[in-house]
């Protein structure tokens, strides 16, 4: 409190006393320095930014568009060390921006945007309190701006996020918004405000837009096709620009087009003036190991070298520990699992910390039949599978057989079969410290979702949220609560 005090305090000795005399112009040279941020041209904007406010230093766009370099800055990096004199930055950024004009709709909308990047790297950072908090001063600032200027669509794109996300926040997770009260919505609405966002015409951040209206088709409609369709209209550059690149590469991934994320991934732009981008290389290995290729090693070992954060990070040793099991080395398997330290609480690091404190390494097959499913390739997976002799299997290995044949069948367009084994895996292995049976049952959900029988989606979903396995429990409470928010009410 003292410190943001003694900015505010610093800013009015410098600065005019009229809060009108500071406005918002998104002229035609600030657009150019957000599409030189959006190709993660990160020291050129800056310079840019420095040269504008030099000419117009009462246009507070400078302030926004330095929100966006700050927030990829961090998040590129991983490197919480930047965070201390960059948060310092973000204080000085939200008193000149209170500086504005209250009856721009401008002013309240970047007010919010500054805060909601913030939040996005408390979060990554693991400050989950801290991001609450500025998510619901973000939330207040949208919903201001909405009463006072309904026309002024640019709300809509972080106003409906916000509802759609709230409205799939799981149970463990809800003393945040119980906490701040003012936090509501629903994903029906969500995506209802992002889609008036996405048809504004003359969007200054149209592309920004339509990839954020994407991920949550994605992620909270349970729809990776149509999110594929949206981003490949938008044509991206993924050979010249590495955001681009991430973009379609991710949702490629995610939408069963493995080859076409190793070829966009493969000709990623590398050097030049883009700012690092380390995860590239993370995902170009995983796409490589789904298709079983130990190559994929490289990539793993080049994301830890030049990545400076702490996540992800252990769950690259534990992909680099695959790749030696593929070539059936255990040794290397294990030698890789020892660099493993722990530190990070994101779900693929807890699941490698997990795995390296185990005596006993996957079953090949098991891992085989994991990596390739994960990449689409169902015809091989359950090829891999039929190979296996069950008798030969522990319990645990068992169980995941029973899951791993489920995911298959359901890859393959047998939804019975697949709901079958479904059925069995949360029977046997709603106790078990495995993911298996809460994935199982968020799965069969999907299945009877996607052929219009709701109630038993719901009560899939309802079953996903009841069982807590110590690996990926958060991110399959908040897909199944999801689920049964689009359940509610006038589907979409």
């Amino acid at each position: 409190m003292a410190r943001a005090l003694l900015f505010c305090c610093l800013f009015c000795l410098t600065t005019p006393a009229v809060a009108t005399d500071y406005y918002y112009d998104f002229h035609p040279r600030a657009a150019a320095v957000y599409d030189q941020i959006m190709r993660l041209e990160l020291d050129e904007a800056q310079r840019e930014i420095d040269r504008i406010r030099e000419r117009t230093p009462t246009n507070l766009v400078t302030h926004h568009l330095e929100s966006y370099l700050d927030f990829f800055r961090l998040y590129l990096s991983g490197r919480e060390n930047l965070w201390y004199p960059l948060e310092a930055r973000f204080e000085r950024r939200l008193t000149a921006l209170e500086a504005g004009n209250p009856d721009d709709p401008y002013y309240r909308y970047v007010l919010a945007e500054a805060r909601l990047h913030r939040s996005l790297v408390h979060l990554r950072f693991e400050k989950h309190f801290a991001a609450f908090r500025e998510i619901n001063r973000a939330n207040k600032l949208l919903r201001a701006n909405a009463k006072e200027h309904p026309d002024f669509l640019l709300t809509y794109k972080d106003l409906g996020l916000l509802h759609a996300a709230v409205g799939s926040i799981p149970p463990q997770y809800k003393w945040g918004v119980e906490l701040f009260s003012s936090l509501n919505g629903t994903i029906q609405e969500g995506r209802k405000e992002l889609r008036r966002a996405v048809n504004m015409p003359d969007n200054p951040f149209h592309l920004e837009t339509a990839v954020l209206f994407a991920y949550l088709e994605l992620h909270l409609a349970d729809d990776p096709e149509g999110a594929f369709a949206l981003v490949r209209n938008l044509k991206l550059q993924p050979a010249t620009n590495p955001l681009h690149c991430f973009v379609l590469a991710n949702l490629a991934m995610r939408s069963g087009r493995n080859d076409l994320a190793i070829k966009w991934l493969e000709a990623q732009p590398r050097g030049g003036k883009a700012e690092d981008f380390p995860y590239l290389d993370f995902m170009l290995g995983l796409a490589k190991l789904r298709n079983l290729d130990s190559g994929a090693r490289l990539h793993f070992q080049s994301f830890n070298f030049r990545y400076g954060g702490r996540h992800f990070r252990e769950e690259a040793h534990q992909k680099i520990a695959w790749t030696y099991l593929l070539e059936n080395d255990e040794a290397g398997y294990f030698r890789s699992l020892s660099a493993i330290e722990g530190g990070s609480r994101a779900g693929g690091d807890e699941n490698a910390v997990r795995e390296a404190s185990r005596e006993r390494a996957p079953h090949p097959g098991l891992l085989r039949a994991r990596l390739l499913f994960d990449g689409n390739y169902c015809t091989r997976a359950r090829a891999t599978l039929n190979k296996i002799d069950t008798a030969t299997l522990s319990d645990p290995e068992r169980l995941e057989f029973t899951y791993r044949t489920g995911r298959v069948l359901e890859g393959l367009g047998d939804a019975s079969g697949a709901l079958s084994f479904y059925t069995r895996t949360i029977t046997l292995g709603r106790d078990e410290p495995e993911f298996f049976a809460c994935k199982a049952a968020l799965q069969a959900g999907l299945v009877e979702e996607r052929r219009g029988n709701y109630e038993r989606a719901k009560n899939y979903f309802r079953d996903c949220l009841s069982i807590h396995p110590e690996e990926y429990k958060t991110g399959l409470h908040l897909l199944a609560k999801a689920g049964l928010s689009r359940m509610t009410g006038t589907r979409p």
